[in-house]
């Protein structure tokens, strides 16, 4: 028996023996003597693959990778890669928690302000039928199935609602939209920055209410102000939309769906991690639902005045550096709601400085490091609010790290002058 007893302590402490060497290679010490939860810098993949890294004096826009997060909002998506969890039970807390933080019934994360904008036209056409989540948008048979819109707030995005298997009913007047909503209809859509409709948003709201339809209000764009977080929903709004990797500074793929509580609950149905619905694409990872609590509780704890602020002295220590250039006029101009913040626009004699915005926009493109102005220099067709002119240079200061508009304004200084002495 002790023999026995003997074999088998020994090989419990083999195994224990094998299982802190096996978790030890897994996980090594710091050499600092710290947890295995203190933040490790991974290896620079960009480097390894070759990928050109940037200085965005552009803005928030996807196809540059939006916005870069805060340091807290990265250390919480890193510490939230170290351990699974359910996430189903995930989402519903941090929906909660969000509700309560943005004085709303209820949100969602998503994968997106698209990803918000078509679960929130899922919720619509599916609400209170959960068979229909499985079946849109093949059969919509029994659903309702139109979306009101003004003509003027069609955009780039019509299809996240087109997802949903709907159909657009155009309206140009207060007259029309009353007219245009019938048993049909499953949602009235509202683009918040296309502030040229002729249709107010209170307008829109009442409307919709009276008639007893839902209506969203897509605002992906629009903070700062950090207000507008819950003037919408305030506002009456059943659904707004917000995209996380923006002003936010959140993960860039994700978003936010704020909005009543059972219209959230059937864009939960519709959403990833249930099977077989229009979102089971639009899966928003443990990481990235960690990732925009966190940079909802960043945002909360700064204030506009102090974002303005900032962006104005980024402003001035760029126009400082080119405060010699010839026929060089700065002015400093804010679009009236999406990307609500300082931008820098220039413009000079072309006779002068002989170059042209667009060129300037190539060679800081293709300069080292490569920097990125607003899409809209050079362009007559404007950008987010920005005048359309083609004769200007527009410079977005907001996603600038620290000491960056220093950079930015010398190589538009070296740009520039060369142009102006050639």
């Amino acid at each position: 028996m002790r023999s026995l007893k003997s074999r088998r302590g020994f090989f419990a402490n083999i195994t224990r023996a094998m299982a802190a060497l096996t978790i030890g290679n897994a996980l090594p010490t710091p050499a600092n003597g710290g947890t295995t939860d203190s933040p490790v810098e991974g290896e620079d993949y960009f480097e390894k693959l070759r990928v050109t890294k940037i200085i965005n004096a552009a803005g928030t826009y996807t196809h540059l990778t939006a916005s870069t997060m805060p340091p807290s909002v990265q250390a919480a998506v890193a510490r939230a890669a170290k351990h699974p969890v359910r996430l189903a039970q995930l989402q519903k807390a941090a929906g909660e928690y969000l509700a309560r933080r943005l004085r709303c019934e209820a949100a969602i994360v998503t994968a997106g302000a698209a990803s918000a904008v078509t679960l929130g036209t899922a919720a619509c056409v599916t609400l209170g039928n959960e068979a229909a989540a499985h079946s849109i948008p093949i059969d919509m048979s029994g659903l309702k199935n139109e979306v009101v819109i003004q003509k003027a707030h069609h955009y780039d995005y019509d299809h996240a609602l087109r997802n949903c298997g709907i159909k657009f009913v155009d309206v140009e007047t207060l007259q029309q939209y009353e007219s245009a909503i019938n048993k049909k209809t499953a949602l009235c859509f509202f683009y918040n920055a296309a502030d040229y409709g002729n249709i107010s948003r209170e307008d829109w709201v009442r409307v919709a209410h009276a008639k007893g339809v839902p209506c969203l209000n897509d605002a992906a764009a629009d903070v700062p102000p950090i207000s507008n977080l819950w003037n919408y929903t305030q506002m009456g709004f059943d659904l707004v939309a917000f995209s996380g990797g923006k002003g936010m500074r959140g993960p860039q793929n994700t978003g936010l769906l704020l909005g009543r509580k059972d219209l959230i609950a059937a864009a939960a149905m519709n959403n990833s991690p249930n099977d077989d619905v229009v979102g089971r694409g639009m899966k928003v990872a443990k990481e990235q639902i960690v990732g925009m609590v966190a940079a909802i509780d960043w945002f909360l704890s700064q204030s506009d005045e102090d974002f303005e602020a900032e962006y104005r002295r980024r402003i001035d220590r760029i126009t400082a550096a080119l405060k010699d250039i010839p026929t060089l006029k700065s002015e400093t101009f804010v679009p009236p709601i999406a990307n609500h913040v300082p931008h820098l626009l220039m413009r000079y004699d072309q006779a002068r400085v002989k170059i042209s915005p667009r060129e300037v926009a190539k060679q800081m493109r293709e300069g080292n490091p490569s920097i990125e102005l607003n899409p809209a220099t050079g362009s007559s067709e404007g950008s987010a609010g920005i005048p359309n002119d083609p004769n200007k240079i527009v410079v977005g200061v907001w996603m600038l790290e620290p000491g960056e508009d220093l950079i930015v304004g010398q190589r538009l200084r070296e740009i520039l002058s060369k142009a102006a002495n050639s």
